[in-house]
């Protein structure tokens, strides 16, 4: 039986200053079609069904619009399943979609934060990309302490937010956060170069340019 992947995506759609938001195309379509061949691959969100993906993505990245009119990710994005209906223990690893969303709602939402928790306590891949890593700044290990504090990490990056202007969209920057919490966050000598970080379970992608990668590396860690 094939091992099997959470693909957990926003369900927020406006950031803190009102700009549409959402979870970012290439972000789950690279690793996607990486992984979707060799593994079964379920998508969730908080508020489960159709999560709002970030239209800037799909003007901009137009090679990934084959993902929202592939039959099989119309059918999974419409039968997300939602975050409290979901168990760690059906599944071999959790991939956070980047994306802005993430830092609204999966930062701050129990239901995640305990999910999150449970794959890492369980040793399972517990892996994000970009914006996605927001998702486990509430994760904890076995011992109540961040999956992040000593650990090597990446995610988007304090530079790279203030590039796209969005620094006052969100509630808090990714990188400094990381750091905040005790990890040692690594990133691409150059913004928005490629740039994928592993540490024992915990994989970590910098930016969209890492969607691709990520995927591969989740893959290499699965077939270990």
């Amino acid at each position: 039986m094939s091992k099997r992947i959470l693909f957990v995506f926003t369900s927020i759609d406006k950031t803190l200053t009102g700009a549409q938001t959402g979870w970012y195309l290439p972000e789950a379509a690279h690793p996607y079609y990486v992984l979707s061949p060799k593994y079964e691959i379920d998508f969730a969100a908080p508020n489960g069904p159709n999560p709002p993906v970030d239209e800037g993505s799909v003007q901009m990245f137009k090679d990934d619009v084959k993902f929202l009119e592939d039959a099989a990710v119309k059918q999974k994005l419409a039968g997300a399943k939602k975050l409290s209906d979901v168990s760690a223990a059906d599944y071999d690893a959790v991939f956070y979609v980047g994306g802005h969303g993430p830092v609204l709602d999966l930062a701050s939402d129990p239901v995640n934060i305990k999910l999150a928790s449970d794959f890492f306590r369980a040793g399972k891949i517990t892996s994000a990309v970009c914006h996605g890593p927001a998702a486990l700044v509430g994760a904890t290990d076995a011992e109540g302490k961040s999956i992040f504090k000593g650990r090597k990490a990446t995610g988007f990056s304090d530079l790279e937010e203030e590039q796209v202007g969005k620094v006052k969209d969100i509630p808090f920057l990714l990188e400094a956060r990381i750091k905040e919490l005790g990890g040692q966050y690594e990133k691409a000598k150059d913004p928005w170069a490629e740039h994928v970080v592993s540490d024992g379970i915990l994989i970590t992608g910098q930016n969209p340019a890492s969607a691709h990668a990520i995927g591969e590396v989740i893959d290499q860690a699965l077939s270990a």
